[in-house]
């Protein structure tokens, strides 16, 4: 049963009705979610699950998106087998079932997803987005990985880096101002420790009204005083994407 008294604040949203494009591949110990463009590309994007998993159609959704924008997009499982988040799961536990999911220990999978999108792909360019704790695993990798060219980090959990901001990559920084999980003087806080710290070029972006998840679990249709701010906010990244890719 879940905690209704402490329900998640990560809810599901919408769950999109959505049939993927892609297929999937297993990539030495990983399995993943592959979508690629209708012309070949030297481009690619690593596309980082939240806590409901690598098979959420949402995720998949927005990695079809990419490979629509002209990107190979690759969306790995990065808890490799271990079962996802559920909704219904009681919240009180949730700090034990993240401890063995942890966004700062996903460096050997990227490196096997790395290897793949090179070898298999001959992808020269690549980059990484993430959502809620894919968030946090590109704002790890933004910290940690040389090969990767430029990360979005969409609503990741800041205060597992606390005092770690030297970037090695452009990074781009999505956050909701009304989001339950991260309140907005985390937001403010990252901001000014960039500012004094990273010597690469990064942004930090607010978008009004939004709650966590907003860019991947809200359907526009159902949203329709969202909308702007979903097609906005994922018009940035691929901006973003754009640009350094």
């Amino acid at each position: 049963m879940a905690n209704e008294a402490r329900p998640c604040p990560c809810d599901i949203g919408d769950r999109f009705e959505y049939g993927d494009l892609g297929h999937e591949v297993q990539v030495e110990h990983v399995k993943a979610y592959v979508c690629k463009p209708s012309t070949s590309t030297e481009k690619a994007v690593i596309v980082i699950q939240d806590i409901f998993g690598w098979q959420l159609p949402n995720i998949r959704y927005m990695a079809d998106m990419l490979a629509a924008n002209g990107y190979i997009a690759i969306c790995p499982d990065f808890f490799v087998g271990q079962k996802p988040w559920e909704p219904s799961d009681d919240w009180s536990t949730f700090n034990d079932w993240l401890k063995t999911r942890d966004a700062s220990k996903v460096d050997r999978e990227a490196d096997v997803v790395l290897r793949y999108l090179k070898e298999q792909c001959s992808a020269k360019k690549i980059g990484v987005i993430g959502f809620c704790w894919g968030g946090t695993a590109v704002h790890h990798l933004m910290l940690k990985n040389p090969e990767l060219k430029t990360g979005v980090a969409i609503y990741g959990v800041i205060k597992y880096f606390e005092d770690r901001y030297s970037l090695l990559h452009p990074t781009f920084f999505i956050f909701g101002e009304n989001d339950d999980y991260i309140p907005l003087e985390q937001v403010t806080l990252l901001e000014q420790k960039l500012k004094q710290h990273c010597k690469v070029d990064y942004k930090v972006k607010i978008y009004p009204g939004q709650t966590h998840g907003f860019v991947h679990r809200k359907r526009e249709d159902m949203n329709p005083q969202d909308k702007p701010y979903i097609e906005e906010a994922r018009n940035d990244m691929l901006s973003w994407l754009n640009k350094y890719l």
